[in-house]
């Protein structure tokens, strides 16, 4: 086998992952709503994805490392706002959000962190953004406006929105740290120190009372079909969050980082169809037209955002891994 044989397999296994990660981040909304629909609370969801995810993660992580876990006080610091902000806030933002909103909904609008992250670095620069970016930017707020339909007589769900764009603040800060390279820091020991801290202070919040922690074990209907609410639990731990970090891994691993982010915008595709499939949302018109908006709007951003060459394993998932 030649190496360019060698090279177009590693490619074409590495966007299969790539894709089969999309689709299992894109599940965690549908099957957050399941459970949100029975009682429990967007903060329980969020502990038990992140506590079972904490515990198989973790196991891998020190099988993989074999006595090498050291981890500096900088990468530490990195780690714990990873865990704070990239985890515990973004997944509870966005469960919040499903409450509420359509899944593919709340998604897009969490999607909108790298028009923040534009934003705000012009903001603090000072610097008018080429104009490439600017249309992007323009073309997501477009969408934005069709996606919460925003003219309609169905009415907006404001905190919904709220909670979907802290979503966005968040994923949008996860991308910053994600620069952050540390040696002591690979893909798995950041992804399983993330969901352990981030499953902490969901915990420590809950114990406060400062996140409401309501769980439920009414059955649930999903593709019209009651099952335990055990079901979508083990759901979001081994697949919407283990096997998903696993994967995403693994294709930014056979893919450059940068494929690997835009493959990841299909976890709104997947994310509507499970969606459609489990709970009956069909997205209308106007929130379709939306949606391609935004991603148009995300890909014209990405691809020329001027950034150093992030083909570095730490930049893992840009786009689903906070989800």
């Amino acid at each position: 086998m030649t190496a360019a044989t060698t090279t177009t397999h590693t490619a074409r296994f590495g966007l299969t992952m790539a894709l089969f990660s999309a689709f299992t981040f894109g599940s965690s909304g549908p099957m957050a709503r399941a459970l949100i629909d029975t009682g429990w609370t967007a903060g329980a969801a969020v502990l038990v994805r992140l506590g079972g995810s904490a515990l198989v993660l973790g196991v891998i992580a020190v099988v993989l490392q074999r006595g090498r876990l050291r981890v500096s006080a900088t990468s530490l610091r990195t780690l714990v706002a990873y865990g704070v902000v990239a985890m515990a806030g973004a997944q509870l933002a966005f469960f919040n959000a499903v409450r509420t909103l359509d899944v593919g909904v709340a998604l897009l609008l969490e999607f909108t962190a790298p028009v923040l992250l534009v934003l705000w670095t012009a903001a603090r620069t000072r610097c008018r953004p080429h104009t490439p970016i600017i249309v992007g930017a323009v073309l997501t707020m477009i969408g934005l406006g069709f996606v919460l339909d925003l003219t309609g007589t169905g009415g907006v769900d404001l905190a919904g929105i709220g909670w979907g764009l802290l979503a966005a603040v968040c994923l949008a800060a996860f991308f910053v740290l994600s620069e952050r390279q540390h040696d002591d820091l690979p893909p798995i020991v950041m992804a399983a120190g993330g969901t352990a801290i981030g499953a902490a202070v969901i915990a420590l919040a809950g114990l406060v009372g400062v996140v409401p922690l309501t769980f439920a074990d009414d059955d649930v209907v999903l593709a019209g079909v009651t099952t335990g609410w055990i079901t979508p639990a083990v759901w979001l731990v081994l697949v919407s969050t283990s096997i998903a970090y696993l994967a995403g891994i693994g294709a930014v691993r056979r893919l450059r980082t940068r494929s690997a982010s835009f493959v990841a915008l299909t976890e709104v595709l997947f994310a509507v169809l499970v969606a459609w499939a489990l709970l009956s949302q069909v997205p209308g018109p106007a929130q379709i037209i939306g949606g391609v908006c935004i991603i148009a709007g995300i890909v014209v951003v990405r691809r020329t955002e001027a950034a150093p060459d992030p083909d570095t394993p730490e930049t893992v998932l840009e786009a689903g891994q906070a989800v």
